[in-house]
């Protein structure tokens, strides 16, 4: 079971599509436990929610520098795990 308690690094993003975006990565830590299928899960919820086409990263240890469309991102960690979720393209 995942701390549902994020810890929000960076967001460009209003607070009701953050909120969304920590209970859908909740709901993906309970149905997976492979980082790509989280990461998976994230996107096409954000993909059929509020429109094509987001990206989503997820893991322990990664560097990222990325372009994303104004209002469209997210950094935050539950537990150990970081999630990167924005909107490009």
């Amino acid at each position: 079971m995942v701390d549902p308690r994020p810890t929000i690094k960076n967001a460009d993003m209003n607070e009701d599509m953050q909120q969304e975006a920590v209970e859908c990565a909740i709901r993906a830590f309970e149905k997976y436990t492979v980082e790509k299928d989280i990461a998976a899960f994230l996107k096409k919820e954000f993909d059929k929610k509020y429109g094509a086409t987001w990206h989503c990263i997820v893991g322990r240890n990664f560097g990222s520098y990325v372009t994303h469309e104004t209002k469209h991102f997210i950094y935050f960690y539950l537990d150990q795990i970081a999630i990167l979720l924005f909107k490009s393209g």
